[in-house]
């Protein structure tokens, strides 16, 4: 059967057409940098490749986009779009109405667009991606995977806040976690290429989004983000951890509304809040130009991952493996080499060399003396999303 998966983020839009359970890759493509006039997509099956630059609105016109491309009478893969039996989506918050991948339904999407307050850069693109595809695949079996659903492992001691218990046992005010599908992918090849099941690791996905995961025996054990994807480590433009009490600075004292420090945390700090560019490739150009602003971008964001690095090393109490992967991790050199650097106390010992060659399947960049493994590993959230749809897709048969 074929199988789409659609995931929609907060400035992209990736997608795969699977031949499922074989897990044939028949087309893949990315629309990226929604929003902005030089918006870029890149399309690939086994027989058309295609990229060009376009400008791309919003995300219905991205997907639908994707759409024409899957239909094409020159090079598409599919001649109706009823061949498409099952369309799997990444949903990146679920709260704790959702520990499963789930089928969609009307009371389904209608909780999703509840949760939007806890995840507004992701989960209304989420949601738009699930309603435009019920609208073109009608005969298709609609399945949501949430991002936080890995991290359902995570102990009382980690997910819990200091804050009153009602707050936890009414309101499910807890550490959530997210990027859950990439983690579980990324660390589950990590295990395979060390080839034991015991085993210490910390995933960092570094994107427009980013996250760390410290990983003991698969299991997610912490995370960097909590309730909601906007605390942890320095992102496009949400901006990580701080002191909370400078929300109410804002608010008392400079005459912010909540909205306004909702958008100014979440839509205007990080990288694009230092730089005044969200995208790491424009940061890396402008510091590589002199620009103090950039070069310091990339301090912060670096020393913010040492820090969890530390933490996770701590909270395992050791660690065989570090695994780069997302678009910064899996592409950036520079960001894999500040990260590495002066954490030889840990037995961590960049290659830098290896770490200059390019790869699209796993790589090692560790030295031969390091004690801890340092991986490469690109991530196929896709992969991972599309096992679960099928999953739910035969159980129903």
């Amino acid at each position: 059967m074929k199988l789409l998966v659609l995931n929609s983020g907060s400035s992209s839009l990736k997608y795969q057409l699977f031949s499922m359970p074989d897990e044939i890759v028949l087309c893949s493509g990315i629309v990226e940098r929604i929003g902005l006039s030089d918006s870029k997509y890149k399309h690939k099956s086994h027989k058309y490749s295609s990229e060009a630059t376009v400008e791309i609105a919003n995300h219905n016109q991205g997907l639908n986009y994707v759409v024409n491309l899957l239909l094409d009478e020159e090079f598409g893969v599919v001649s109706s779009i009823d061949e498409i039996e099952a369309v799997g989506h990444r949903v990146v918050h679920g709260g704790s109405a959702f520990k499963d991948t789930i089928e969609v339904t009307e009371e389904v999407k209608s909780t999703i667009e509840s949760l939007i307050h806890l995840a507004p850069l992701h989960n209304p693109a989420n949601l738009e991606g699930i309603k435009v595809s019920e609208s073109v695949f009608t005969k298709a079996l609609q399945v949501a995977v949430f991002d936080t659903a890995f991290h359902q492992t995570i102990p009382p001691k980690a997910y819990k806040y200091a804050i009153p218990n009602d707050l936890l046992d009414d309101h499910d005010v807890r550490l959530y976690g997210f990027h859950g599908s990439s983690h579980k992918y990324v660390s589950k090849r990590a295990i395979d290429y060390l080839g034991r099941n015991h085993s210490k690791i910390i995933t960092i996905h570094l994107g427009n989004g980013c996250s760390m995961t410290a990983v003991e025996n698969g299991q997610s054990i912490d995370h960097s983000l909590g309730f909601s994807p906007v605390n942890g480590l320095i992102m496009g433009t949400r901006s990580g951890d701080i002191d909370h009490s400078l929300i109410f600075y804002l608010i008392n004292n400079l005459n912010y509304d909540l909205n306004e420090v909702n958008t100014l945390l979440q839509s205007k700090s990080g990288l694009l809040g230092l730089t005044g560019m969200s995208d790491m490739r424009d940061i890396e150009a402008g510091a590589n130009k002199g620009n103090s602003l950039c070069q310091l971008a990339l301090e912060m964001t670096a020393y913010r991952i040492k820090k969890y690095i530390g933490a996770y090393i701590a909270a395992m109490n050791g660690l065989d493996c570090i695994v780069f992967t997302a678009g910064i991790g899996e592409n950036s050199v520079l960001m894999r080499q500040m990260v590495c650097s002066d954490l030889e106390t840990f037995g961590i010992e960049l290659d830098v060399s290896k770490n200059e060659q390019n790869s699209h399947e796993i790589k090692e960049i560790n030295k031969e003396s390091s004690k801890i493994k340092i991986l490469v590993i690109p991530t196929n959230e896709e992969l991972e999303i599309a096992r679960q749809t099928y999953r739910l897709f035969s159980e129903r048969l």
